[in-house]
């Protein structure tokens, strides 16, 4: 795949990316490690790299995770998990992870991993969490010593193609908690074909019986079915990805039917996590054919996500910067998306109400600022 670059990360009317409040509900966080803090912890474990320079390394991970190749791109994951083995080590990622996304402008963020790939070196499921919760609430303290508000989750993923889901579904609930940090949701991860949700049916009853909301990757590598699945199933609240809805929907003559799934989806606004430049890397052929759009303007609850930054080397206002590049996406078109984010998060209601007015009260006030430039760039070159 060619990789799509921004002038600016700008919007569509010159309004600077960064600038604007946003939410993340689907990044991993073994996807999101810096290059220089892998060579650091690879080193200090005596672990093999590609490449010893961050930029580098850096590459490395983008070029590989473009290849076309799945045995590559899972290559580069097992490097970066390689080097979370260790409770401090896990705390630091997170922290780290913090603090680059508040310097992006993220207001709000829940981040997902699989404690379970965690435990080559003997680490403790319920030690490996609390590492997670202690780098995440540090991360915050010290985003908020530089000025930046942001509040992060743990979201936990069980791994489809194994059979630990039961465990990692009760590992997710004794950790289930609304303060900074704490679990505050459920996900099934992995290859999708082959392995629908159906295959895990104890662990998200256990999640259903204790009041832990559901996501699910889905209809990302797989078809319409795995999003029924996921629905059925899981009883999802939120899609990982989800570009396979537009499976669904027949588009005539300017004109668009959506078929049952579909229509589930729009109707009980199903939050869609798209991870634009994350499809881009995983089958789909070019932004421009990519469902986003056609879903966005369908009234489908879009929100959009990075998946992985390192893997895609990009960020929320970059992926932001992309669609508005190519949809001539403006503010208002933006701040929806975050409003729709901050309505599908893990939170309690009035928590998503405070975001979402803290969202509309710093968009009304770059309105109302902005001076446009006498022509906006950021168009895709």
């Amino acid at each position: 795949m060619a990789r799509i670059e921004v002038d600016r990360l700008m919007l569509a009317d010159g309004i600077d990316a960064r600038e604007v409040p946003k939410v993340l509900l689907h990044d991993h966080l073994d996807g999101g490690l810096r290059p220089a803090t892998i060579i650091e912890l690879a080193q200090a474990d005596d672990i093999a790299l590609p490449a010893e320079i961050p930029e580098a390394l850096g590459e490395w991970f983008r070029t590989a995770a473009d290849s076309g190749s799945l045995e590559r791109y899972l290559e580069t994951f097992a490097l970066t998990v390689a080097v979370m083995q260790s409770a401090a080590n896990l705390e630091r990622v997170a922290r780290e992870a913090v603090l680059d996304l508040a310097a992006d402008g993220v207001v709000y963020a829940e981040l997902r991993w699989a404690p379970e790939q965690h435990q080559q070196r003997g680490l403790d499921l319920d030690e490996a969490v609390a590492s997670v919760r202690d780098g995440i609430t540090a991360g915050m303290q010290l985003a908020a010593e530089r000025g930046h508000d942001i509040r992060v989750q743990q979201l936990i993923c069980a791994m489809r193609q194994a059979d630990r889901s039961a465990e990692i579904a009760e590992l997710a609930v004794r950790h289930a908690s609304p303060e900074p940090g704490g679990v505050c949701g459920f996900d099934l991860a992995g290859p999708e074909a082959g392995f629908p949700p159906s295959n895990h049916l104890a662990a998200l009853d256990y999640c259903c019986r204790h009041w832990l909301p559901a996501t699910c990757h889905a209809g990302e590598a797989d078809g319409i079915e795995s999003i029924t699945s996921a629905l059925r199933d899981a009883r999802a609240l939120r899609l990982g990805h989800g570009t396979r809805l537009i499976d669904n929907i027949t588009l005539s003559d300017g004109a668009a039917e959506l078929g049952a799934v579909a229509r589930w989806v729009r109707d009980r606004r199903i939050t869609v996590e798209s991870c634009p430049s994350s499809n881009l890397q995983t089958g789909t052929p070019s932004l421009a054919a990519h469902p986003f759009e056609q879903l966005f303007q369908l009234g489908f609850s879009m929100t959009v996500n990075t998946d992985n930054r390192l893997m895609s080397a990009t960020s929320v206002s970059r992926e932001l910067a992309l669609l508005a590049a190519e949809f001539d996406y403006t503010l208002d078109e933006v701040e929806l998306l975050q409003l729709n984010a901050a309505e599908g998060a893990f939170l309690p209601v009035a928590e998503r109400e405070a975001l979402a007015e803290r969202i509309t009260r710093r968009c009304e006030q770059l309105r109302r600022s902005f001076q446009p430039p006498a022509a906006a760039t950021g168009r895709a070159e």
